[in-house]
């Protein structure tokens, strides 16, 4: 990326196109549909959301220090992602400049297909062995896809083998192979990037955001900011800013609900290119944004129904507690983890109501 970085800022009007790329526009910071086109990016650049991050999370030492990593991992994914903005800017630049073209935003497309096009086109423009890059870059772009790919399938495989334990895991892994190979044949057929972006729209995007809302909700809300707090000091002996547990409780979860009302209020049919759907895709979008959110009321509901207690209001409060040995899995950990909840329900008392403890508590 260094190289096509260099190649790019040295072709004619590449400048022209990285100032547009960083010149700040503070306007569209009351625009809602960026404020969700930037949610949506965070997802799958940070793979939030997807389960990916929980499965790699669950093979960590209890007591290692995220903290670095978080912080490192989100520092090179921003100035990767600025590397790569000012690389394709850059090349629309050098576009604008050959066509005579003085808006670069009539020569800016986005889509699947812009890396496929941009990066390219400043590969072509290299005076040496540019087949040799070419291959270089699009062997990056499949290292790249497989390695998103194990991440999101290991997700898949690890949840099937968790429920069912007999299971081998070679076994689970074909199979979650064969069927994302099966599904993967339709986005090469002539209209693979119609469904694509259908699919795009409706089954991932638009779901990511809704469960991520009700995540926020349930880790800031129902299991608590407080107790995840302290759960956060037990395992890393860090204390939790105020800062941050108010993000958690109030700002992530209302702002991106705010996103998603707006979003619902506003919509419009989606279109591809500027050409529209049948109604029988719209409809098949709503089915599989449908299947996917339903898995929470449909869960819940199971999880209460089988929780012990004669009414729905006792089996509801069950629920919506930890379990008695909640907790670290070590015996040892597990023991010194009982002893701490303890402590701080000696020494801390409830401080005003349950809104009010649960952050500032």
């Amino acid at each position: 990326m260094v190289v096509l970085l260099i190649r790019a800022v040295t072709l004619p009007g590449a400048w022209q196109g990285i100032v547009y790329f960083l010149k700040p526009q503070w306007s569209q910071l009351l625009n809602p549909h960026v404020w969700y086109a930037a949610i949506t990016q965070m997802f799958f650049s940070l793979a939030i959301c997807f389960g990916t991050l929980v499965m790699y999370a669950s093979f960590n030492d209890f007591n290692k220090n995220v903290l670095k990593d978080v912080i490192i991992i989100t520092t090179i994914d921003s100035l990767t992602s600025i590397l790569a903005g000012c690389i394709i800017f850059g090349i629309l630049g050098n576009l604008a400049f050959e066509t005579k073209t003085k808006d670069i935003s009539q020569v800016v497309k986005g889509g699947a297909g812009l890396a496929f096009i941009s990066y390219p086109e400043a590969i072509a423009k290299f005076k040496y062995l540019p087949q040799l890059f070419a291959v270089l870059f699009f062997f990056m772009l499949l290292v790249l896809g497989i390695g998103s790919n194990i991440g999101m399938a290991s997700a898949v495989v690890n949840v099937v083998k968790d429920r069912f334990t007999h299971l081998p895991h070679w076994l689970l892994a074909v199979g979650a192979s064969i069927i994302g190979f099966l599904c993967g044949l339709v986005y090469m057929t002539p209209g693979g990037q119609f469904v694509l972006n259908l699919v795009d729209f409706y089954g991932c995007t638009f779901i990511a955001l809704v469960l991520a809302i009700a995540e926020l909700l349930a880790v800031g809300w129902i299991y608590g900011v407080k107790r995840i707090c302290s759960d956060i000091e037990f395992m890393l002996n860090l204390k939790t800013s105020f800062y941050w547990r108010i993000c958690w409780a109030i700002v992530a979860p209302g702002l991106m609900f705010l996103v998603l009302v707006y979003m619902l209020f506003s919509y419009e049919p989606l279109s591809y290119r500027g050409v529209q759907y049948p109604p029988v895709y719209y409809m098949a979008g709503w089915i599989i944004w449908g299947l996917g959110v339903l898995q929470l009321p449909f869960w819940a509901l199971v999880t209460i129904y089988q929780q012990p207690g004669k009414t729905f209001g006792s089996k509801f409060r069950m629920a919506m507690q930890p379990t008695a040995n909640w907790g670290p899995l070590q015996t040892q950990k597990f023991e010194a983890y009982i002893l701490h909840r303890k402590r701080e329900a000696d020494f801390k008392s409830p401080r005003g109501g349950y809104l009010f403890d649960n952050i500032f508590g």
